[in-house]
């Protein structure tokens, strides 16, 4: 794979499996907090920061989602990349450029921010148009800031009092076998750890079929940071990680509960309006041309999110901006 090092872009510098053949993950560099406080280095000022961010990634798109979810699209700016990333990494183009410097590449952003900077160069970046340089990439903590640090606009709690502990348990939980699951699986290259990674995964999806049987989200009766980390990894399960990534033991859609817990998910608010499925398809079918040489997209599955769903038998305590969708659109 390809990445920086000391401020120059390399193609042939970052193994994405250990020696065993298992998907290794690279911890990600740029871990900076905003926090409600003029005092702080990176304050939670209004109009300060944009993200940068793919459709097509998940980690991405729960950032995009917490956004959205929280009112904060008039505070915290953001913008897109292309879905296609190859040779030179995640692009901009005329019809998603980079608006804060007109780049060509999101690597030039990062070496804006550090000129030595060596990593990976991925998605979301949280960017700091002040100091011009990036707060933090890391998808689970730009969520817990837009939640925690920032006025929430729509009265959506995706982190309720009193259940800290407990939220993270569970996006610790998903994380692992699913989240990263679907990717330790894609990618492994050994017999032994792509069936490991299967196991892990299709054990843990197993298990939460069963428990969505009786319960509306990860958490009982609230929707939180848990479900949008969920649904980043469900909503493209069935377009791209069944195929593409060999996860195909059982689609999302064939799990009863599981498929309308998705549908119900997506229709919340204005998620629907942060899903883009051609985004997503082509960036996994035209980007990994180790796995897929001819970079043929494929046409389905014909699935629809929109569908009436079975999840309102269950109780839930959700605010009027998910049930009426009223957050603010504006990307």
């Amino acid at each position: 794979m390809n990445m920086l090092v000391d401020g120059e872009w390399r193609t042939d510098a970052y193994e994405a499996t250990n020696e065993d053949g298992e998907f290794d993950r690279d911890e990600t560099s740029f871990r900076n907090w905003i926090q409600d406080d003029p005092d702080a280095e990176f304050p939670a000022e209004p109009g300060r920061y944009h993200v940068y961010i793919s459709r097509a990634c998940p980690w991405a798109h729960r950032v995009a989602m917490t956004r959205r979810l929280q009112g904060l699209t008039e505070d915290i700016s953001l913008s897109i990349v292309e879905p296609v990333r190859i040779d030179d990494g995640w692009e901009f183009s005329e019809e998603y450029p980079d608006p804060l410097y007109g780049e060509e590449f999101l690597r030039d952003v990062y070496t804006r921010a550090d000129p030595e900077f060596t990593g990976r160069v991925t998605v979301p970046v949280l960017w700091d148009t002040e100091k011009e340089t990036i707060v933090n990439n890391e998808s689970a903590e730009i969520m817990r800031m837009l939640v925690t640090e920032f006025d929430d606009e729509n009265d959506v709690d995706l982190l309720p009092e009193g259940r800290v502990e407990e939220i993270d348990g569970l996006i610790d939980d998903i994380y692992e076998s699913i989240n990263n699951g679907v990717y330790r699986a894609g990618f492994a290259d050994s017999q032994d750890a792509y069936e490991e990674a299967i196991e892990d995964l299709f054990g843990a999806l197993d298990r939460w079929e069963d428990v969505l049987e009786d319960q509306r989200f990860l958490a009982g009766d609230v929707f939180t940071e848990a479900d949008v980390a969920m649904f980043a990894t469900l909503v493209r399960f069935d377009h791209v990680y069944h195929t593409h990534f060999k996860c195909n033991r059982r689609a999302i859609h064939e799990y009863p509960n599981l498929w309308n817990y998705t549908k119900e998910v997506y229709q919340l608010g204005d998620i629907a309006e942060t899903v883009n499925i051609d985004h997503i398809t082509r960036h996994y079918y035209m980007s990994h041309g180790d796995i897929n040489p001819k970079r043929l997209v494929p046409t389905g599955p014909d699935i629809d999110f929109s569908a009436p769903h079975n999840r309102d038998r269950l109780p839930s305590d959700l605010p009027d901006a998910l049930r009426s969708g009223a957050a603010v659109a504006d990307d």
